[in-house]
This record gives structure tokens, C-alpha cells and sequence, in this order.
């Protein structure tokens, strides 16, 4: 072994940035060659073990880092994902990327994220985007051009794995919620508390996962034998406002729901906005169920019956596939994730006469009104 205290670079003259070591300087200072410096950073075991064990220890000494472009040049990879989101805004989107970001981290993968805000055509100008920046791999969140990928790929020669995507088509690889079966234990809740008359409030723009999560719905009122009606069911976009606007109009139809499942806790939020600025209260006179479980969902007040999506894991394991199709390995095609149910505050039994119990919120609500105005005058 060698004792020697290891050579090292020293700064000369004023302060300045420093500048940065590289295998040359290693080399001179171990007195080897620029490719032994490379073999024994790299861990080769054609390199002697103490001449590699110096050269490490110089470099350690002096503050030696890897290029990544050099690397990446020598392997023809970057070690980076392109990740694709539908908005950072999104609470949502954030779990999701916590996990895709700790399990690249783990494997040395830097991440790139990008919005397409819903957007299509943005959606794939940033998927090309990336590859035009030699990423190793992409993950797209609630893809809207799924469809499409298949011949990207051809293209491209880039894995690409979605994660909730939102047209159906036969993408090889992607992470998805069991939106059916999810849903129809949320409204089966609901019917076991006895509720007849339920609402659901989609997204729009939800294409493959409203479709599934309506679909759902209409299965567990058709076991339980409850007539579906077309007028309980409104679409939003996914978030807060359009929630609100939705359940408004619901409570103008009659006989009026006592129970609204969600697209999602957004939709739920703003829903139960337009219930209590009628004068309604939750569960009391409608019971609300939303989908997703985000962080917010159990500070709502009451806190929100939800659907949780394992979203960090979720997330994680669209990492995983991806590690997989970058090295060449088979993987899963298409993974389905269970959603679990949780059961707060926000659902209880429907009361009886609940079309008496509307009229007498709004009458409350207007006296209040007109004992406010009285006041002033």
C-alpha cells in the first residue's frame, strides 16, 4: 500500500475561481497514464489495486468530479430523465415527481421536468424537446396524446413510460390507476350509507380516466339497482372553480342529490364551496367524495372522504420500468395500481325528507339576509 501523503494541486497567486481538476492533472500527479486514471475511477479491476486505491485518493484530495459530459460521451448516456407534467401547480403532480425523483437520485439519474399544461401539441414538442437533450428516458404524467407514442417511439428510439395516461391505446409500458374499480367502491360506500340519489362530477379533459371512473360509478348503482340519472351527472375541468360551478347546478336539479362522488379532490373542494354558500352543510345534507387523496384532503373541513392513489409509489415504480427499458430489460407493460378508500368525515347517512331539509337551509339563509339587512337600515 502507499503511505505517502498524497500530492495535490496548490493555488497560486491572488483568489480566483478555482479551477477545476481533471484527468491530466490526476495522471501528473500519480504518475500514471490518462486511461489508468480512467480505469481505476471507474473501479476497473485491470488496474493494480494500490496503484487504484492512490489515484482515488488524489482525486478525492483535490476535489475531482466526473464530467458528465465526458461520461456521457464515453457511454452515450446522460444519466437523465425528461419528466412531462401536466402543471407543477397540480398537488398532485408534485407527489408524483417526489417519487419518480427519489428513485432516480437512488440510481444516479438527474431529472428535467417540463410543463404541457394539458396542451397536446406542447406535450409532444417537450417530449422532442428532451430527446433533442439526449436524455436517457422520458415519463409522461396523464398523457393526452398516449395514443400517439407508439410511433414516436419508432421515431425516437427513446423509452417512454406513462403514468396515468388519458387515451386509451396499446402503449407498451405505463402505470395507471384502477379507476373502475376505485370508484365503484367509493359510490358502493355511499350506497351502503343510503344513498340513492348520487351525483357524479367528471373532468372533461379527463378522457381515459373520466371514462373509467363514470364507468365505475354506473357499475355500483347498477348492482345495488339504482336507476341512473342523466341530469346527476356534470363534467368540470378537474379543478376547484369548475367543481363549484357544477355542484351549484346540481342543487337547482330536483330532486336533488344527496351524495356527489368527484373526479378528483379539486373538484371536491369547489363543490363543497357552492354546498355551505347555499346554506348546506356536509355530510349533513349532501355527503362529498373525491379521488386522489391529496395532502389537503384530510385538513378540509369536514375532512374529505377520498380515493387514495399511491402517488409517490406510483411514481417510483414509473422510474423503476423506465431503468428497466434504459438497460435493455424486459418490463411490465402496462401495471394497473389499486386505489384504497378512505373513509373520513365528509359522508354519513342521507336524512330523511332531504328535499324539506334544502327548502328550510334556504329559507334560513334568506331570513338571516333579511335580519342582516334590517340592521344596517
Amino acid at each position: 500500500m502507499f503511505s505517502e501523503t498524497p500530492p495535490s494541486i496548490k493555488p497560486s497567486g491572488a483568489p480566483s475561481v478555482a479551477k477545476r481538476v481533471s484527468i491530466k492533472d490526476i495522471a501528473r500527479l500519480a504518475c500514471v497514464s490518462h486511461s489508468t486514471v480512467s480505469r481505476a475511477l471507474r473501479e476497473s479491476p485491470l488496474v493494480n489495486p494500490d496503484t487504484a486505491e492512490k489515484i482515488r485518493r488524489i482525486a478525492a484530495d483535490n476535489g475531482f468530479r466526473a464530467s458528465a459530459v465526458a461520461r456521457s460521451l464515453a457511454t452515450s448516456r446522460t444519466n437523465t430523465i425528461g419528466v412531462v407534467v401536466t402543471s407543477i401547480e397540480d398537488p398532485f403532480v408534485a407527489e408524483v415527481v417526489s417519487g419518480i425523483e427519489d428513485e432516480a437520485i437512488a440510481h444516479d439519474y438527474s431529472v428535467f421536468l417540463a410543463n404541457c399544461h394539458a396542451d397536446p401539441q406542447r406535450e409532444m414538442k417537450v417530449v422532442q424537446s428532451f430527446e433533442d437533450r439526449r436524455v436517457d428516458g422520458i415519463v409522461v404524467t396523464a398523457s393526452r396524446v398516449g395514443a400517439l407514442y407508439a410511433s414516436v417511439l419508432e421515431q425516437m428510439h427513446i423509452p417512454i413510460v406513462l403514468l396515468n395516461n388519458q387515451h386509451p391505446s396499446q402503449f407498451a409500458h405505463s402505470i395507471l390507476i384502477e379507476n373502475f374499480e376505485a370508484s365503484r367502491a367509493a359510490v358502493a360506500h355511499l350506497i351502503r350509507l343510503g344513498h340513492s340519489r348520487i351525483a357524479y362530477i367528471g373532468d372533461r379533459f379527463g378522457y381515459g380516466s373520466d371514462s373509467e371512473r363514470f364507468s365505475g360509478y354506473r357499475s355500483a348503482l347498477d348492482e345495488a339497482d339504482i336507476a341512473f340519472r342523466p341530469n346527476y351527472v356534470l363534467h368540470g375541468d378537474g379543478k376547484a372553480e369548475a367543481g363549484r360551478v357544477a355542484m351549484e347546478k346540481l342543487l337547482a336539479v330536483r330532486p336533488a342529490p344527496t351524495a356527489v362522488f368527484c373526479y378528483n379532490d379539486m373538484t371536491a373542494l369547489g363543490a363543497r364551496q357552492a354546498i355551505r354558500a347555499r346554506g348546506l352543510g356536509v355530510p349533513d345534507d349532501i355527503s362529498l367524495v373525491g379521488f386522489d387523496d391529496l395532502a389537503l384532503a384530510c385538513y378540509m373541513d369536514p375532512p374529505l372522504t377520498t380515493v387514495r392513489q399511491p402517488k409517490h409509489r406510483m411514481g417510483q415504480m414509473a422510474m423503476q420500468v423506465l431503468l428497466k427499458l434504459i438497460a435493455g430489460e424486459d418490463a411490465e407493460q402496462n401495471v394497473r395500481v389499486a386505489g384504497e378508500l378512505i373513509v373520513r368525515e365528509s359522508t354519513a347517512p342521507p336524512k330523511e325528507n332531504s328535499e324539506c331539509n334544502y327548502s328550510s337551509a334556504r329559507k334560513t339563509r334568506s331570513r338571516k339576509s333579511m335580519v342582516s339587512s334590517s340592521s344596517r337600515s
